[in-house]
């Protein structure tokens, strides 16, 4: 997985002025949202705000993901009628229970699905979820979740987060970390960011511009990591050259199982600096 996930932005899909601006920010990812950003008054306007931005085009190599309607509301049929015509690379599927409601919308929309894990039996389906053969990402809805938890911190969330994770992992799919709400405190922000990244998620939600940055460098290679990746790779090229199946970096052994995560935090490293430099 080169592709970096590690800024993932919800823009609302009816302000086009919004819609705009993503275009010149340095996120990863879109979450075009048409659900939760959007007052009922303005879903079926917003609905062709949005076709209409995305037909425009100018948004680079960011991955473009239109968040839709739950099927079961008044507007998730329009929306899965729409979101099928609409220039996107996917579309995210709020309030997943379980894998049937993934093939009631695949069986609407031509496109790779990500689904928001944000229920309890969501969570608890989340192997069955991954495995669903449309499923390409998942994005943890955690301010839903903790609601429905009853739950006031994100460490009583922790096995959510981990069973998805765990999930995610087993099938290869995108995993994405809730948002932090107090968008102002980039400390606060930092320190989730780092958590998330610890855990295994590929990048973290967002809520407002000024957490991009926070995020993009919180899940990126550092230079320390990628220097350890280098001198890793190396040492085992070396090690291998001399018949031998193990080499020594920093007093610790190397396997080819940290090669492999060599190579892909160098390639990662390498994307970011290419789409950097675009």
């Amino acid at each position: 997985m080169t592709r970096p996930y590690r800024s993932a932005l919800y823009i609302p899909g009816s302000k086009p002025r919004a819609l705009d601006k993503a275009r010149g920010l340095a996120v990863d990812v879109i979450l075009f949202d048409l659900e939760d950003a959007v007052s009922p008054d303005e879903k079926a306007s917003a609905r062709a705000t949005l076709a209409d931005e995305l037909g425009k085009g100018g948004y680079g190599d960011r991955l473009r993901v239109v968040r839709i309607n739950a099927l079961d509301t008044a507007w998730g049929d329009e929306d899965s009628k729409a979101v099928g015509a609409m220039e996107c690379d996917a579309v995210l599927l709020p309030k997943v229970n379980t894998a049937a409601d993934v093939d009631a919308l695949a069986a609407r929309v031509d496109k790779p699905i990500w689904a928001m894990m944000e229920t309890p039996l969501g969570i608890l389906n989340a192997l069955e979820i991954a495995a669903h053969p449309r499923i390409e990402g998942f994005v943890l809805g955690t301010n839903d979740l903790a609601k429905d938890l009853n739950s006031r911190t994100r460490d009583a969330m922790m096995t959510s987060l981990q069973l998805c994770l765990l999930a995610a992992r087993a099938h290869g799919v995108v995993a994405l970390d809730g948002v932090y709400n107090a968008f102002k405190d980039e400390d606060g922000l930092r320190v989730e960011c780092e958590q998330g990244r610890d855990l295994g998620f590929d990048g973290k939600t967002l809520i407002h511009p000024a957490q991009v940055a926070v995020a993009n460098a919180a899940f990126a290679p550092t230079q320390a990591e990628i220097d350890l990746a280098t001198r890793q790779i190396e040492a085992f090229t070396q090690a291998e050259a001399q018949g031998q199946g193990v080499a020594v970096v920093d007093g610790k052994i190397v396997e080819n199982l940290h090669i492999v995560t060599a190579r892909a935090t160098l390639a990662k490293a390498a994307t970011i600096a290419e789409m950097d430099a675009s």
